[in-house]
């Protein structure tokens, strides 16, 4: 069981000296733990006690410097390209089946002149022989219109020749 034991407190007075005989302890400087020191007390006398640790130097703030042009007018137009690149995709979503339309339009006029590049000459030759019969036989006379132009330099004036035969 438990068995309380007696201790007797005694507690030195201020005002009395410890007798000159008594041995004090000795400790050496590399003994004492850290968070403790020597310290004076009011009364003169030095002792160990926990001390607080010194508080770290502070860090010294620079001035505030100004904010530079270039950074304010990144910042303002960063958010201003942002809109205007999210309302030109809005716009393409919208305009996106007219200009599937008109895609299809231009192919279909690339188609036709083409078409009419191809078939005119086919349609003005068959025409020709057509009105103008087979050539020897119908007796009509063709007119050869040749014509010679000769300029001299890149900016030069031109002269030219036409020759009816």
């Amino acid at each position: 069981m438990y068995e309380p034991t007696a201790y007797e407190i005694t507690t030195p007075h201020p005002w009395t000296q410890p007798p000159a005989t008594a041995a004090r302890p000795v400790i050496l400087p590399a003994e004492i733990p850290p968070g403790v020191d020597w310290v004076t007390l009011p009364n003169g006398v030095r002792t160990l006690a926990y001390t607080q640790p010194a508080p770290p130097p502070p860090i010294p703030v620079a001035a505030a410097q100004p904010i530079p042009a270039w950074a304010k007018t990144t910042a303002l137009l960063a958010p201003t390209v942002g809109v205007g690149i999210g309302a030109a995709g809005i716009g393409l979503s919208y305009a996106a089946p007219g200009l599937i339309a008109m895609s299809h339009a231009l192919w279909s006029a690339a188609a036709l002149v083409v078409a009419a590049v191809i078939a005119v000459p086919v349609l003005i030759r068959t025409a020709r022989r057509a009105v103008g019969g087979s050539g020897a036989g119908s007796g009509g006379s063709t007119t050869h219109i040749t014509q010679n132009i000769t300029a001299t330099g890149l900016f030069g004036r031109a002269n030219g020749t036409i020759n009816h035969r």
